[in-house]
């Protein structure tokens, strides 16, 4: 069976929470050991934006006057699960936040299960479950932290101001996040045990390993 890196694979990370809604999506895709597309734009908030959680990501109420809310954009992140299994550092943030907008993506590849189909945005590919699991001697699995600790700060410090809107070349904007863990799995594609693993088999070390931390909140993760 085919080497998971093969296949496109869609890494996410969401600004916002359940209460304020998706504030800013950022998406990079990889396939073959490289990031071949980056999307990001803010979304309009459908509750209040806490002024605590503005200082975190820098996103205030006023930034998102006239944006769009997530769901305007339903064809663009079913076509990714079409396309490819979802991947996000903390997995089931995402997860929640997505299916707060839509509970289901259209019937799309079990990748899981080769030639299955099933209307679920996962399984996901969950960077921050597989390097706790396989990599315990690292010190932390916060976003930063690893990034710095694989050596792959200079790198998304190169790449990040070409893709990032402006003033978001940072920790929590979300494009810059999912560069960041975008580069985290391909470290990992490269990595034993991880190196040539088929894809399902990537998927159900993911699924495993990630239920078993369904406590872990998205801001300890970064």
């Amino acid at each position: 069976m085919a080497d998971w890196t093969e296949q496109e694979i869609h890494f996410i990370d969401f600004e916002g929470n359940l209460r304020s809604g998706v504030l800013e999506y950022g998406v990079v895709s990889l396939r073959s050991g490289a990031l071949t597309a980056t999307r990001s734009r803010l979304c309009a908030a459908r509750g209040r934006v806490l002024a605590e959680e503005t200082a975190v990501h820098g996103l205030a109420e006023a930034d998102l006057a006239g944006a769009e809310p997530l769901s305007a954009d339903w064809e663009y992140f079913a076509g990714l699960r079409e396309r490819g299994p979802l991947a996000a550092h903390c997995a089931g943030v995402e997860n929640s936040l997505l299916r707060s907008v839509w509970p289901y993506p259209r019937s799309s590849p079990d990748f899981a299960r080769p030639g299955a189909s099933l209307a679920e945005w996962g399984p996901w590919v969950d960077s921050a479950s597989l390097c706790r699991e396989f990599f315990p001697r690292l010190e932390s699995v916060k976003l930063s932290g690893l990034v710095a600790s694989l050596g792959l700060q200079e790198e998304l410090d190169r790449i990040a101001p070409a893709c990032c809107p402006p003033g978001r070349a940072r920790y929590h904007a979300a494009l810059y996040d999912a560069l960041a863990g975008a580069l985290v799995l391909l470290w990992l594609s490269r990595a034993e045990p991880l190196r040539g693993l088929s894809l399902p088999r990537l998927l159900t070390l993911s699924s495993q390993s990630g239920t078993r931390r369904d406590d872990l909140q998205q801001g300890t993760l970064f």
